[in-house]
């Protein structure tokens, strides 16, 4: 639990702090006191009052999140006119390919997906609307960072599972030539970076300033996405892109 929150807001933080660590997977009062270092009657204690809100369900399994949360991530999801108006372009665009499609955006340092729509063939992805995953290796959140230069060795940095300061200078040679060509082609793409066996091609969407306010992407296994295939997307993706943009007010130039 942040140490700073502003005077008078110590409650309402130990109260948010309890429902991160429910989503973090705590189900008892037991992970629930070491997952935020609060004593445990006033982790009870407020337990009890986010339970009585919708905030938190208590059940044979412990504690989760509860449908409170559930009805405000839904109106929170719907009150930006991004998922409204790529939702028949997502469409559209799995029923064409029969691949799994992604709607994401930049949440911080992470991707954060919207919507997905899962192919009719292929292995299950473990992605899922709500869920987070790395800027850096995943198709849609390379594609979030084309506009981002600056950012793209830092976050390659952090974001690569080795032991600090043992990253290969190669390999972060090597990403920040694919972002240039990313870039340049103005499509991503995902080679099994996030997860084994799956590739992906990501498009960015920009909002009426130009600025990129999502990603698309189109997500297989590899049997489904050769090479070639990869290739071939690129204009199929970047045109999904393109409509969605146009929704939101964005003028080709």
């Amino acid at each position: 639990m942040s140490d700073t929150a502003p005077p008078g807001t110590q409650t309402l933080a130990r109260g948010l702090a309890l429902i991160r660590a429910v989503a973090g997977g705590a189900t008892d009062l037991r992970g629930l006191v070491e997952g935020t270092g609060l004593g445990r009657s006033t982790a009870h204690r407020l337990v009890q009052l986010l339970v009585s809100e919708g905030y938190l369900r208590s059940g044979r399994d412990g504690y989760a999140l509860g449908p409170t949360l559930i009805e405000l991530g839904f109106q929170a999801l719907h009150g930006s006119p991004l998922p409204v108006v790529a939702r028949p372009v997502l469409e559209e665009l799995a029923e064409q390919l029969r691949d799994t499609v992604h709607l994401a955006v930049r949440d911080g340092d992470s991707v954060l997906y919207l919507d997905k729509l899962p192919g009719s063939r292929g292995a299950e992805m473990r992605s899922r609307i709500g869920h987070r995953m790395p800027l850096t290796r995943t198709g849609v959140g390379m594609a979030l960072l084309l506009d981002s230069a600056p950012e793209w060795r830092e976050l390659y940095l952090a974001e690569t599972p080795v032991e600090p300061g043992r990253v290969r200078p190669e390999d972060v040679d090597a990403f920040l030539a694919r972002m240039r060509e990313y870039a340049e082609s103005g499509v991503a793409m995902d080679l099994e970076d996030n997860e084994p066996g799956i590739r992906c091609v990501a498009a960015p969407i920009r909002d009426a300033t130009g600025a990129i306010a999502g990603a698309i992407s189109v997500s297989a296994t590899r049997p489904y996405m050769p090479a070639a295939r990869m290739r071939g997307l690129n204009r199929v993706v970047g045109r999904a892109a393109r409509q969605v943009s146009a929704g939101l007010g964005h003028r080709e130039h």
